[in-house]
């Protein structure tokens, strides 16, 4: 795969906010034209980071879709560079996750992260910052919200709430298992809300999160154990 490079990812604090403030504005909000007749495949990306060495963990795992079958894996150990700071989790994640994603064979038709897409404070999370780099649809498939606030959730798998931040839907509150908390789907780049939600649901297989992530995220957990246990 190749990977667009717009900045330099060694920045300040203050050079993060102009480059997100930047590319906030390239990124496209809407879906294209007969996208959903090319959706055969789905990669989904997460990574895992270990305190005590300062090691993380990328994955990605490329499957069919909406079969679901793994065509292909492909993992990395990096030092993270970037502090930890909330709101610019792409500037310390993104190296790694992109150097695995320019080692696929086969490039995605959309991508899923365990992270946000434009529900974020400046409307660029990893999913919208990377779903750039890779110039592909991307979607933001987070855990717990990061801003904004959303109304009742119906318990039935299916059912889902705008996330609203600021007067406006940055996302949604998405319940992918009966009785079981929700995921909060945001766009990330190249791609509606609606079909970003209609997506994340497709690949939930009987578990909270939709199954790319959910094996991407094993994958990292398990490498972040092997690593732990040698240190």
């Amino acid at each position: 795969m190749k990977v667009r490079q717009f900045h330099r990812w060694d920045a300040t604090y203050h050079e993060a906010v102009a480059i997100q403030k930047r590319l906030q504005d390239m990124l496209v909000l809407r879906d294209e034209p007969a996208s959903s007749e090319r959706m055969h495949t789905v990669a989904g990306a997460d990574i895992s980071f270990a305190r005590e060495s300062g090691m993380q963990f990328a994955a990605v795992i490329l499957f069919s879709y909406p079969n679901l079958d793994i065509l292909e894996e492909v993992s990395v150990a990096d030092r993270a560079d970037f502090p930890y700071i909330p709101g610019f989790l792409s500037f310390r994640e993104g190296p790694a996750l992109l150097k695995v994603f320019s080692r696929l064979r086969q490039v995605p038709d959309f991508v899923i992260f365990d992270g946000q897409g434009i529900a974020h404070p400046r409307g660029i999370g990893l999913a919208s910052h990377l779903g750039l780099c890779l110039d592909l649809p991307s979607i933001g498939c987070a855990k717990t919200i990061l801003v904004g606030s959303h109304g009742k959730i119906g318990d039935e798998r299916g059912c889902r709430a705008d996330l609203l931040w600021k007067d406006r839907v940055v996302g949604a509150a998405l319940r992918t298992r009966t009785a079981v908390k929700p995921v909060f789907v945001s766009q990330g780049h190249r791609i509606s809300l609606e079909r970003a939600v209609d997506l994340v649901l497709s690949c939930c297989k009987g578990y909270r999160l939709p199954e790319p992530v959910r094996r991407a995220h094993l994958t990292v957990n398990e490498m972040r154990k092997a690593h732990t246990e040698t240190v």
